[in-house]
């Protein structure tokens, strides 16, 4: 049987756009991608890393018809294809990818793109444990995928509401609070193995929470349409990690960077007044610890890595490496703390550091491999969610 796919079926996007071709989730409400000025950063706030169909159901075997666009880059290896996870009751349970879908061509040399549209494909998950249950279908956080229709063996109903701040489901449980995020690409989930094992994904699980992620690649650069979408998204935890996008896209200097950073946490905190409020510094990357940017990409025999272009001698003159983000995100937060007691910052090497990063390499130089999630996951949430900690439950 077939189910229209409706907003309440979906969680983790801030906006659902109906196309010609079906309902292709936004993780930014129109008002900011409007706003957005190049194109690598609306590609990645349409790339719906977090966002998840969210359902009741007894069905054993489910099919999801979507529209998914890949890149590809002349000159490099194919990535995998994007992968669907089906988690029942939060136990990953069965994964599955795609057919057809558009290929969008980026020349990594010359930005040039080309988009080649391709047909319809079906993501089939045939193996779900019988009895209702609750089923997450959590979509790729690697392409760009329009949904076109969901059918089932069973009827698919949508999980209700939460409850209210001050209340509890119909089962007498606390409500599961909601954590946005704010990141760059390793929080949008490169390198990790599929959309529920981001270091977000894996860390929100963890914590009991619910997830909306707002890291995008190459772009957590402190927008003001990006603090206001924020600002206004229901939220009971909230994190920004800030730091390596600044550096590698060489998008500010030091003057610059900390009154953006001042800016992007006042327009936070006019709609998240009273929420734990974490900032997290630069997880290490070690080209770029002492050596400004912009990253380049290098071609080599095994894909692509990245190097950092920068003069070191142009930090005394306040040109950013990673070393001195940490050292301008933590006067900052410093500052702003005495008038804000719910305001924490974690340094982002106390979740992957240098040691970390002679044991776990960054492949390609500048983004972590799957296990790297998962040990910046675990590291994240015994920090934030234990007993005492700034996301724990009051």
């Amino acid at each position: 049987m077939t189910t229209p796919i409706t907003p309440d079926l979906v969680r983790g996007a801030l906006d659902l756009v109906r196309t010609d071709r079906g309902l292709l989730p936004q993780r930014l409400p129109a008002r900011a991608r409007a706003q957005v000025p190049d194109e690598q950063t609306a590609m990645a706030v349409a790339q719906p890393s977090g966002v998840r169909l969210v359902l009741r159901t007894a069905a054993t075997q489910l099919e999801l018809d979507v529209v998914r666009t890949t890149n590809s880059y002349p000159g490099v290896p194919p990535r995998p294809d994007g992968v669907y996870d089906a988690l029942v009751d939060g136990v990953l349970v069965e994964r599955a990818t795609a057919s057809g879908g558009d290929v969008l061509e980026i020349d990594l040399a010359t930005g040039a793109r080309t988009l080649r549209r391709g047909p319809v494909g079906t993501v089939r998950f045939r193996h779900l444990p019988p009895g209702e249950k609750h089923l997450e279908v959590w979509l790729p956080h690697t392409e760009i995928t329009t949904l076109v229709a969901l059918r089932a063996d069973a009827p698919v109903a949508p999980v209700p509401p939460e409850p209210a701040h001050d209340e509890d489901d119909d089962g007498g449980r606390p409500r599961r609070r909601t954590w946005v995020h704010h990141g760059s690409s390793i929080s949008h989930g490169s390198g990790a193995d599929s959309p529920s094992t981001t270091w977000p994904a894996l860390a929100a699980a963890l914590g009991g929470v619910e997830l909306v992620n707002l890291g995008f690649g190459g772009s957590a650069l402190l927008d003001p349409f990006t603090a206001r979408a924020v600002r206004d998204t229901s939220a009971d935890l909230v994190s920004l990690k800030v730091g390596i996008n600044v550096v590698n896209g060489d998008v500010m200097r030091r003057r610059a960077f900390g009154p953006a950073l001042h800016g992007f946490l006042d327009t936070v905190r006019e709609g998240h007044p009273d929420a734990p409020l974490v900032v997290v510094t630069a997880l290490a990357c070690p080209v770029h610890e002492d050596v400004p940017g912009p990253s380049a990409p290098v071609m080599t025999d095994g894909g692509v890595r990245f190097a950092a272009t920068g003069d070191p001698a142009d930090v005394a003159a306040g040109r950013l490496s990673l070393r001195a983000t940490r050292e301008v995100v933590t006067e900052v937060v410093r500052a702003r703390q005495g008038d804000d007691p719910h305001l924490h910052l974690l340094d982002g090497l106390e979740l992957y550091g240098l040691a970390d990063a002679e044991e776990h390499p960054l492949p390609d130089d500048l983004h972590p491999d799957a296990t790297t999630h998962r040990l910046v996951a675990e590291r994240f949430a015994r920090w934030a969610f234990a007993a005492g900690a700034p996301f724990a439950v009051r």
